[in-house]
């Protein structure tokens, strides 16, 4: 398996894409659809005497551009067979249907959100101005959870890990490694499921998912569950602490709640992007549309919950005595570690 280290526009830091030489050469996800970006995946490839029509199938983690912009180019290029899971199959095939929905979902949310005309007029603009990068379509086969890919010479299983999209897969295969917390066994391309650095944006990535931050809680359980030895992610190094990244990022959305709470009481009641102000100040590009998304994914987690009620569009605590741990995964002791991510 080689990574290959490919730039960006304005999401997580550089990405990756991962090439599986053998029976069935595999490329895992693409990056953007840019002149920069395609020439240094020509160049990543040229290093193994490969070119975008000797790849033979694609396997995508989710649907976002960098991720999948090049898909369908590469696909024209030779042919290649494009895998992802089928509720972000649409939206790697264009379809104008899929994208309408999208796109009214999300002015929906901006309007139920608070955000004011100027902040959308800026986050639209810059949306707009972002539209290339997703390349061209693709034809798709989908894959679901626990289906067994052949890439390269590897047998990979799809591991359904939703929250940041709706559709979003990690695809897991044995191996001999060994981590530095004792881990063995199987590894596991997370895509943006998992990140090193960053923690994955929910409710503003993928607007069409019903209770965004529950549906990411599960997949960091499944992640600590699962005790991979290594993950790969979408954007820079490898994870060598699978279930400790995992319940750390469990552990800053639980301190997270109550930052949420404590707004709502010194300014509630709120909205969404009241909240999102006082928790990240102001914001620009794509973090326009993440800042109020992750402020609403936390509000509806506490809504479904009785701890916030909602009138309009603005919350407002009703429970402060809730016990806010039961609503998140118990983590076990001494998993994850103290201070900031």
């Amino acid at each position: 398996m080689r990574a290959i280290s490919l730039g960006n526009t304005a999401f997580e830091g550089l990405n990756n894409a991962y090439l599986l030489e053998g029976e069935v050469t595999t490329l895992l996800d693409t990056g953007v659809s840019t002149d920069e970006t395609r020439e240094q995946l020509r160049a990543g490839l040229a290093d193994h005497g490969l070119g975008f029509e000797d790849i033979e199938q694609v396997l995508l983690t989710h649907f976002h551009a960098d991720h999948a912009g090049l898909a369908g180019e590469i696909q024209e290029a030779g042919g290649a067979v494009v895998r992802v899971h089928e509720a972000d199959r649409p939206l790697v095939e264009q379809d104008p249907d899929a994208e309408e929905a999208l796109a009214a979902r999300q002015q929906s949310l901006l309007d139920e959100w608070g955000m004011p005309a100027d902040a959308q007029a800026e986050l639209l603009d810059f949306l707009g101005n972002q539209h290339d990068i997703s390349g061209r379509p693709a034809t798709v086969e989908t894959v679901e959870p626990g289906d067994i890919v052949l890439a390269g010479d590897r047998e990979l299983e799809v591991v359904y890990l939703p929250g940041h999209t709706d559709g979003l897969c990690g695809y897991a295969f044995e191996s001999d490694y060994r981590s530095f917390a004792g881990a063995s066994g199987d590894e596991l391309f997370s895509g943006d499921a998992l990140l090193p650095y960053y923690t994955p944006n929910v409710g503003g990535a993928d607007v069409r998912v019903e209770r965004p931050l529950e549906r990411y809680l599960g997949t960091l359980s499944t992640l600590v569950e699962r005790d991979y030895a290594r993950a790969w992610p979408g954007h820079r190094g490898p994870i060598v602490d699978v279930a400790g990244r995992a319940a750390d990022i469990v552990v800053h959305h639980r301190e997270r709640t109550d930052r949420v709470l404590d707004v709502l009481d010194a300014h509630g009641p709120a909205d969404a992007w009241t909240v999102s102000a006082h928790l990240f100040g102001d914001l620009r590009y794509i973090h326009i549309l993440h800042g109020p998304g992750e402020a609403y994914a936390h509000l509806g987690h506490l809504e479904a919950a009785g701890v916030v009620d909602r009138n309009g569009r603005e919350y407002e605590v009703v429970d402060r005595d809730a016990d806010l741990d039961a609503l998140f995964p118990a983590i076990p002791d001494g998993l994850a570690r103290p201070g900031p991510i």
